[in-house]
């Protein structure tokens, strides 16, 4: 076990990653809506099904975040659920009625101006084959993918990435927000992994026997690093070793903030 201790990290601020698309449908993303819930706030669920394309594009705007997941499937399920809010519920249905969900070369919403009390935000949840490639952004919201191989690029500004699962050639960044990953495997499939942040924590979840060429490190917080590594030199803010027998490079690192490495 290594750890290191620095200054301590910057709060990160991690908002939502969400959910659905075109035709109301009856979903539960909208029941118990949280601090969502009030008189002067709607939520519908909207969904729709696209073709693969050779990319999928998907920005969720100011205030929505993106979670995508790979299934069996050989099409795209789009769910955007729909946040509006207003002066009163009138006001809310009337610019929820406004905002529309394109599905062309990028899944966007577009919606009227927002301004004092009166504004919206869209979540989105899809569903995809396992191998697709992936652009996503976000700016103040999540950004998930769970069992998805391709070219994975994506960013959030103010939100959380979380990657489960994910194989290829995987590269995205976070300005203020957690990264957590979960390898899974016996090795990294694909090109590489490499994930950040400026201000947040890093947590990576590595099953026993990996091979990798593991990169770590953080320039103010801790270092955790709870797996077998072999270091050459002095131990400080970052640890460049080789996990098993080597292999593709895994990187994650942080600016400000802690990180973990461990099994499971």
């Amino acid at each position: 076990m290594l750890t290191t201790r620095a200054v301590p990290a910057l709060v990160a601020v991690l908002a939502s990653a969400g959910a659905a698309a075109q035709e109301p449908v009856a979903n539960t993303d909208c029941d118990g809506q949280g601090h969502w819930s009030s008189s002067r706030h709607v939520c519908e669920v909207r969904e729709v099904t696209v073709p693969v394309a050779k990319t999928l594009s998907i920005d969720a705007g100011m205030n929505g975040g993106v979670r995508v997941t790979g299934t069996d499937r050989k099409d795209v399920l789009v769910r955007a659920t729909v946040h509006a809010w207003g002066g009163d519920e009138d006001a809310a249905r009337a610019i929820a009625a406004q905002v529309v969900v394109r599905t062309d070369d990028t899944i966007r919403a577009e919606g009227p101006d927002q301004h004092g009390r009166d504004g919206w935000a869209v979540n989105y949840e899809v569903l995809t084959p396992r191998e697709i490639n992936l652009d996503l952004r976000s700016s103040n919201g999540g950004v998930a993918i769970t069992n998805v191989r391709g070219d994975l690029q994506f960013a959030t500004l103010n939100g959380g990435i979380a990657l489960d699962g994910v194989a290829g050639n995987v590269s995205g960044r976070a300005t203020n927000g957690p990264v957590s990953v979960k390898l899974t495997g016996p090795q990294w499939d694909g090109q590489a992994l490499d994930v950040s942040t400026t201000n947040g924590p890093v947590r990576v979840q590595i099953p026993e026997n990996y091979s990798a060429r593991l990169e770590t490190g953080t320039v103010n917080g801790p270092l955790h690093i709870d797996v077998p590594v072999v270091l050459k030199g002095n131990i400080g803010r970052s640890v460049s070793t080789t996990l098993g027998k080597g292999g593709a490079l895994v990187r994650a690192e942080t600016t400000n903030g802690p990180v973990s490495i461990s099994k499971y």
